[in-house]
């Protein structure tokens, strides 16, 4: 396999739950509200929850700044229920069906 390099910034968003899972269920379609929106706007490439459900993490285009600022705004963040770690990377290697997702 060939080795891809992302033509863009990626970042991982990594939410930490600080709070009891019913008081995160609770902002929960708020949440849920938020991630489709970044989905829908192309900044959100993969989202889902830890296993164990202990936070969740999701697959971002953008600078850490860019992730950053978006990541603040997130309901969990936000409603206090959860911290939030932004992590840059550069995908030097991907599967080619994600190569064009990725540019």
């Amino acid at each position: 396999m060939s080795g891809y390099r992302s033509k863009g910034d990626l970042s991982l968003i990594l939410l930490t739950y600080v709070a009891s899972l019913e008081k995160v269920d609770a902002l929960m379609p708020a949440h849920v509200e938020w991630v489709e929106a970044a989905m829908r706007e192309g900044a959100f490439l993969v989202a889902g929850r830890r296993n164990p459900r202990t936070g969740g993490v999701i697959l971002a285009h953008g600078t850490a700044t860019a992730v950053e600022a978006i990541a603040a705004t997130d309901p969990f963040v936000t409603g206090g229920v959860a911290t939030v770690e932004v992590v840059a990377f550069n995908a030097s290697f991907a599967q080619p069906a994600l190569g064009n997702l990725l540019a």
